[in-house]
């Protein structure tokens, strides 16, 4: 019989790109598993087009208030017939669905009553990597293989990039605008860099593209694929603290990251081929110019 194996991973973007390399490492010690991937809507083409998952839900975050939805997600997590389950999350809400399972149902995560527990008191002092990284060892998996991203691939032709250009991405989460560094300094920084520059983000951060007199604007115009394949033939990347950055870096894209007071780099800074990271507090108050020669020590490495 096939050994059925869930993943948890629900959000965010950044989150996501950085639990690519556990994904991998799981497949990598079930080889023969049916591997399903427990999401949400937004990661769920991403997660359908990447080498790790036989399947993917994404209905994985029902409102509580939402009793039929919540009834929907624990029938079909009771009767899939798992036999592990990791979960990345380490939330509350997915460690609630262990109380879904039947007992017997191997769990790594941090669950009360986990069969593999991630019992480390620092666990939230390591880096998502590595926290991540000694959870799957806990469970048994001590190979980590570096997560093949070819598959990033994607039809580009008419978003009509130049054969050589830089990324740029001024946005970040709404919520939090001490994680942007001003688009003023983004604007300067393009306008100095001698070759033509793309802005990438959502639909809802075009007037950052607009700030940008002369910029390629791709904001809402690239699938998280698409990012992925416009970063793997951009020159470079600079970005703040948000979720493109991380795919963008993860790509293979060297990449500088700007973070402010917002979130600490130590505990979840891009990774990828060529990542540099420049720590300003507040960030509305880093120099044009320290951004330019930090790219510089990025790109002559």
């Amino acid at each position: 019989m096939t050994e059925r194996i869930l993943v948890i991973k629900l959000a965010a973007l950044g989150d996501f790109v950085q639990a690519f390399g556990p994904f991998a490492a799981i497949r990598a010690h079930h080889p023969g598993a049916h591997i399903t991937l427990l999401t949400t809507p937004p990661y769920a083409p991403l997660a359908r087009r990447s080498p790790w998952f036989d399947d993917v839900w994404e209905d994985g975050r029902p409102a509580w208030t939402s009793l039929g939805a919540v009834w929907r997600l624990a029938r079909r997590l009771r009767g899939a017939g798992f036999a592990r389950v990791y979960d990345l999350q380490t939330s509350a809400r997915s460690s609630r669905y262990r109380s879904l399972l039947p007992g017997r149902v191997e769990w790594s995560g941090i669950a009360p009553g986990a069969s593999h527990p991630h019992a480390n008191p620092g666990r939230d002092l390591l880096h998502t990597v590595e926290r991540q990284r000694e959870q799957l060892e806990v469970a048994g998996i001590t190979e980590f293989p570096a997560p093949a991203l070819d598959w990033l691939e994607d039809d580009i032709a008419g978003l009509g990039l130049p054969a050589r250009f830089a990324l740029l991405v001024p946005g970040a989460s709404p919520g939090r605008p001490g994680k942007r560094w001003p688009v003023e300094g983004f604007a300067a920084l393009a306008a100095g860099l001698g070759l033509p520059v793309a802005v990438v983000g959502s639909r809802a951060e075009a007037a950052l593209a607009t700030a940008m007199p002369g910029c390629i604007d791709l904001t809402g115009r690239t699938s998280l694929v698409q990012l992925g394949a416009v970063a793997r033939r951009a020159a470079f990347a600079i970005g703040n603290d948000t979720g493109p950055t991380h795919l963008i870096a993860a790509a293979g894209c060297p990449t500088l990251a700007l973070f402010g007071d917002d979130s600490d780099p130590a505990l979840c800074a891009p990774r990828g081929r060529a990542v540099a990271v420049l720590r300003h507090a507040p960030l509305a108050g880093l120099e044009v110019a320290e951004v330019r020669a930090a790219l510089a020590a990025l790109v002559t490495a």
